[in-house]
């Protein structure tokens, strides 16, 4: 397997975790993994190009569980993955309050498991 070659490590979600879209408060899919910069989000639908979006999702951690983090999202890429009416995406974070940023390092920082 080859050296990483992303700029910010990322660590896989464990279980289920919703993502909403906080402007309709409709559940767009799940987190698949989390770095400070952005996430792969396994969507219920095929979101579109080059869109912006607003999310809400909460950690599994200890960090301030009980408050969602909510972020600024632009899609950069999709990909139909092999579950029927799913679909992989790929989102850069934009706009990250200087505290969300902090609990995305952290959490990310963790061993996974």
């Amino acid at each position: 397997m080859g050296a990483e070659s992303r700029r910010q490590p990322r660590r896989s979600v464990q279980g289920r975790v919703e993502v909403f879209d906080t402007v309709t408060e409709e559940v767009v899919g799940q987190l698949g993994n989390v770095s400070v910069g952005g996430m792969l989000l396994i969507a219920n639908r095929s979101l579109p190009d080059d869109a912006l979006f607003q999310f809400r999702f909460n950690l599994p951690d200890s960090m301030g569980a009980s408050r969602p983090l909510e972020l600024g999202a632009h899609v950069l890429w999709k990909d139909r993955a092999a579950a029927p009416g799913q679909f992989w995406v790929g989102l850069r974070f934009l706009g990250a309050s200087a505290d969300d940023a902090h609990r995305l390092k952290v959490w990310t920082a963790q061993p996974e498991g």
